[in-house]
């Protein structure tokens, strides 16, 4: 298992290693694991926007559906479109080859995506498609710049378009980027799409750990034992040197 949590780490690195964006601000993803609502919405819209080329290859369709209160059947007729069972990895069917060939480099697995680039990442980098016909998919990313990927979400986005104004620097004018804005033609307002892709970060933050929140509450009883067990020892320590003091 560890062999294969590594390589999967092995693999992304290199596909996202050089996708920083150079100074653009990553904006805060406020995500929230408690929200089963969120989580459920997220996997809907991963299997349905980003499942046909990615994978999340760790996970298994029944464990999803557990942790995320879906029920199994609901999962099979709505979430699975491989035709597998839901104890199978969720792999999808895309061949590493045609990936290649479509997008110049094989679609990464996104099970560790959120702990390889962090949640702010990926929030960022699926709210900054902007229209440049120079690309082969006629977008490019301000976060990614010259990304192979198209814009998967522009149907609930509309068209991207990146904001420039015009300011005076230095007595020169210098086109500074001021953001994305959308044509209004999506079937999302603005703040309905950041919702949307919150969800959407929030799942594959759920999906590089699932058992996050359980380790965090297991912590608090640890944390709470050692204080415990470090009073008992501090008293038997005063006990045992009583005598020698």
């Amino acid at each position: 298992m560890m062999k294969s949590v590594f390589l999967a780490l092995a693999l992304l690195v290199p596909s996202f290693a050089f996708a920083a964006g150079g100074n653009v601000h990553l904006d805060k993803a406020n995500y929230d694991l408690t929200d089963k609502a969120s989580l459920q919405n997220g996997a809907k819209l991963f299997m349905n926007y980003c499942f046909g080329c990615h994978s999340t290859q760790y996970q298994r369709y029944n464990r999803v559906a557990e942790d995320l209160a879906i029920p199994v059947k609901l999962m099979e007729e709505n979430l699975i479109f491989t035709g597998v069972k839901s104890g199978e990895l969720m792999e999808n069917a895309i061949q590493e080859k045609d990936a290649a060939k479509w997008f110049g480099a094989p679609a990464p697995d996104l099970t560790l995506v959120a702990r390889v680039r962090g949640a702010d990442w990926i929030y960022t980098y699926l709210r900054s498609f902007y229209v440049d016909e120079t690309r082969p998919f006629g977008v490019n990313n301000k976060v990614f710049p010259s990304v192979g990927m198209p814009h998967v979400l522009q149907e609930l986005q509309g068209v991207p378009n990146a904001v420039y104004e015009t300011e005076m620097i230095d007595g020169e004018e210098h086109h500074v980027y001021r953001g994305i804005e959308s044509d209004g033609s999506g079937e999302m307002s603005d703040d309905e799409f950041d919702n949307a892709v919150l969800d959407l970060v929030n799942f594959l933050v759920y999906s590089a750990e699932p058992v996050q929140l359980e380790r965090k509450r297991l912590g608090y009883w640890v944390l709470g034992f050692l204080f415990i067990f470090f009073i008992i020892s501090y008293l038997l320590k005063r006990e045992y040197w009583r005598d020698v003091h």
